[in-house]
């Protein structure tokens, strides 16, 4: 039996204890990054930690247990940088100089953002102001800060494809934002493409990570996905960007 399936189906079982469902996939979190309860309470923890409050532009995820910290990113004046879910669409700025201060809360949905935010392509990030802080959510996470979510590697992905563009390095924290029952004991080790969590917050506990691995090979093309590729438009502008020589 594969280990992380093992996990992820033991987290599972005891997330959906405290998780909401999804409006379109229920509990199948397999497919999404459950919101949960006391969730607030995470937030407020992330929210008053340096890596939060010293950034300009934040990288969020399109996660459900993440449209507070949005909200609150926006209401703070930080620049929100995320993805459509999948990142089928690729990526969207959220700029709260360009959003009405009452469309906030509506421009932190996933539905919201692509109305009230605007997308962006990697060769305009690229000219942008860098990225200062990445926070994901994910569906487990063990105490050294290693992920191990839904099994698709989409945060990875866009570390990589920030990372290759320059709008990142190895010294960009990354936060992942969860409920206690998903952070494990269990030790494991990280992929060369893995990106380990600097912090983890949940509703009772920070949690600060010791030299968390962060990647440097940007996008490993021998090893991705090809329905990946085949879906998501901004890793074939970065194969167009690096086989152009732009980057």
């Amino acid at each position: 039996m594969n280990h992380k399936s093992d996990v992820r189906r033991r987290v599972f079982a005891n997330l959906r204890k405290v998780a909401f469902p999804d409006s379109r996939f229920h509990f199948d979190f397999g497919e999404f990054i459950a919101d949960f309860q006391n969730r607030e309470d995470a937030t407020r923890r992330l929210v008053a930690h340096p890596f939060y409050q010293q950034a300009s532009t934040i990288f969020i995820t399109p996660d459900n247990c993440l449209e507070e910290l949005r909200h609150r990113a926006l209401l703070d004046g930080k620049t929100v940088l995320m993805t459509t879910y999948s990142i089928k669409r690729g990526f969207w700025l959220l700029d709260p100089a360009e959003i009405p201060e009452e469309m906030y809360l509506y421009a932190a949905t996933l539905d919201g953002m692509e109305r009230m935010g605007r997308p962006i392509s990697l060769t305009e990030i690229r000219e942008r102001p860098k990225t200062d802080f990445m926070v994901t959510g994910t569906g487990a996470i063990n105490e050294a800060g290693i992920r191990f979510g839904k099994g698709h590697g989409y945060f990875d992905a866009e570390w990589g494809m920030l990372y290759r563009i320059g709008n990142i390095d190895v010294n960009t924290p990354s936060a992942a934002l969860v409920h206690d029952c998903q952070v494990l004991e269990e030790e494991l080790h990280p992929e060369v493409f893995d990106t380990v969590s600097d912090v983890i917050f949940t509703p009772t506990r920070t949690i600060e990570v010791d030299a968390p691995h962060k990647p440097t090979v940007g996008i490993v093309w021998q090893l991705l996905d090809q329905q990946m590729y085949d879906t998501i438009p901004p890793l074939q502008e970065l194969c167009r960007m690096e086989a152009e020589g732009t980057i």
